[in-house]
């Protein structure tokens, strides 16, 4: 239910909160932009959009709730998934026994409300609140799962105690399999993973230390410490986890591998799990992968302009060599799936040699390499060739054979995508003459590098401002910022005209509405086409920088240049693109 224009506008002028000229301007202008007139009254500035909730509260009668400082119980507000919280921005903050109360900012989100009332069973009154109050109410999802762990550690730890004296070092696998499924250790691992979706870490580190266990969670690439468990509970924790992984619960001298899955909220999450014996026990490392993760596009990795035309090039090509390379935890598998998936179709045979099999995609062919039964990438990809490929995907080129057999597999009518690593796409050349692949028929068959790293995006509360001119200076030793400034025209993204004095960049504002001011991550990217000149360069040994220097002249963005061009379009800061490429 909305307030028609002629009802906000008798309110308005009877309230006394506009004056008449003002009203009758913002009614021309919603007329001309085919606006309604509480749209026009906010985008022209006479009035803010929680001025507007808190007339609309009164007008249509819908209670108006203000949550600031207010802390919300903790299952009450977890009756709404934290990601539905988020896109439909409504909050869960109080509830009876037949009733729950959402506070929102649109009462007129009817299949969010929608929602809630089937998925909690109760009548649901909703509640009009502002933009502060939302924010605030957001963040309680993370802090208060933190506080709620603080406590079932407190709770759980003397019966973890117990459990461990009884047993002692020599305790048998059966007793092991018993300590792991008793009730205390099972929920406090339960909450460890469920804590880690939530904040949407991609790595899980538990590590025995002497006095303590410390858990710590890779969020958007930096690792952060989130806990310390008493030292107690850590042979507890790795039994329960080797239960889920199936391993074995009495080998504690030598590492282990295993995998398992949870699901939650409807998100299916595969745990990578990697133990290795230390001085004080054993470390766990769980790498965290999204199973149902699906409708990626290259656009939305953070591909554009000419980048993304010259993956497209490559893709319709039916053989050559695409090639992605970075360092770990770069995004290589992400970009290669999404590069998959657009080559996934029903006149296509894909089939992939991985280590490990990071996603499951539908009819899509893939095999887990076993070196230790003599099943390696250059082995795989030797039966792959027999298995009538379109094409084939292999998760990392390593040694000489495997880079052979790639460049063959690319001149015998196969489209090939690989990984490897190197720091830049140039790089990724002199790498492979390095491990012996022959130049005249590497430049034959290689039809693209893509160079990327991972940065932070910036949260919504940034902070706007300039380059000065001693700071462009700075940057421009290292980035072409004229090639930059083109491109952001060309993309139409600034004006034609427009200059760095036009164009602001941002920085994120700490203790705002995430802790650092960054959330989520985005690719950066450099993509080396194969051009005549290039081929020759490389027949000729050139050096990667020489190399890197022709592919700039032929108007390829670097990683740094496409990082600041992310910056000036507000999507990531200065600072980050900059930590990102040096490291």
């Amino acid at each position: 239910m909305r307030i028609q224009d002629e009802q906000l506008k008798r309110f308005i002028l009877d309230a006394g909160l506009i004056t008449k000229s003002d009203i009758a301007a913002a009614e021309k202008i919603a007329k001309e932009e085919k606006r309604t007139l509480s749209e026009a009254l906010i985008a022209h500035g006479h009035m803010t959009e929680d001025d507007m909730r808190r007339v609309e509260s009164y007008v249509l009668g819908i209670p108006f709730v203000s949550l600031k400082e207010q802390k919300i119980d903790f299952d009450v507000l977890t009756l709404i998934p934290e990601p539905v919280a988020r896109t439909h921005n409504i909050i869960a903050y109080k509830k009876t026994d037949d009733t729950l109360e959402v506070a929102m900012l649109d009462t007129a989100d009817l299949p969010a409300i929608d929602f809630v009332k089937k998925k909690v069973g109760l009548k649901i009154q909703p509640r009009l609140t502002d933009t502060d109050s939302m924010r605030g109410a957001l963040r309680q999802y993370q802090k208060t799962l933190k506080d709620e762990f603080g406590d079932l550690i407190m709770k759980d730890a003397s019966q973890l105690k117990v459990l461990q004296e009884e047993g002692g070092e020599q305790m048998s696998e059966s007793d092991l399999k018993k300590a792991a499924e008793d009730l205390p250790v099972v929920r406090i691992v339960d909450t460890l993973l469920r804590h880690a979706i939530i904040q949407g870490a991609s790595d899980i580190h538990i590590e025995p230390m002497e006095e303590e266990v410390l858990v710590r969670y890779r969020i958007d690439g930096i690792l952060n410490d989130a806990m310390k468990l008493p030292k107690i509970a850590a042979g507890s924790i790795v039994a329960r986890l080797k239960v889920l992984s199936n391993l074995k619960l009495d080998q504690k001298r030598l590492p282990q591998d295993g995998r398992f899955k949870m699901e939650m909220d409807g998100q299916k999450v595969a745990f990578r799990v990697s133990m290795l014996p230390v001085f004080f026990g054993e470390k766990v490392v769980m790498r965290l992968l999204r199973e149902n993760r699906s409708g990626f596009s290259l656009e939305g990795i953070g591909f554009h302009g000419s980048t993304l035309d010259r993956i497209h090039r490559a893709t319709r090509a039916t053989t050559g060599i695409i090639l992605v390379t970075g360092p770990t935890g770069s995004g290589k598998s992400t970009t290669l799936y999404t590069i998959l998936d657009l080559l996934n179709t029903p006149e296509v045979n894909i089939s992939t040699i991985e280590d490990p099999i990071e996603y499951q995609m539908a009819r899509v062919n893939q095999s887990q390499v076993k070196p230790d039964i003599g099943f390696t990438f250059a082995a795989g990809l030797r039966s792959l060739m027999r298995q009538d490929p379109d094409v084939i995907m292999v998760g990392e080129i390593r040694d000489q054979e495997t880079a052979s057999l790639a460049i063959n597999a690319a001149l015998t009518g196969h489209l090939v995508l690989a990984t490897i690593h190197t720091n830049s796409a140039s790089g990724t050349i002199a790498r492979l003459v390095d491990m012996g692949a022959e130049s005249f028929l590497l430049v034959s068959t290689l039809r693209v590098a893509i160079g990327q790293r991972l940065v932070r995006k910036l949260s919504d509360d940034k902070l706007p401002y300039i380059l000065t001119k001693a700071e462009r200076d700075d940057l421009a030793e290292k980035v072409n910022l004229d090639l930059v400034l083109k491109t952001l025209q060309e993309e139409g993204i600034v004006k034609k005209d427009a200059t760095w004095n036009d164009i602001p960049f941002y920085h994120p504002k700490e203790k705002g509405e995430t802790e650092d001011g960054y959330k989520g991550r985005m690719g950066i990217h450099e993509v080396l086409e194969i051009s005549p000149t290039l081929k020759e360069m490389v027949m000729s040994d050139k050096t990667g920088d020489e190399i890197q220097a022709q592919a700039q002249k032929e108007g390829m963005l670097t990683m740094i240049e496409d990082g600041i061009f992310k910056a000036a379009q507000g999507l990531t800061s200065i600072e980050e693109v900059l930590r990102v490429i040096n490291e």
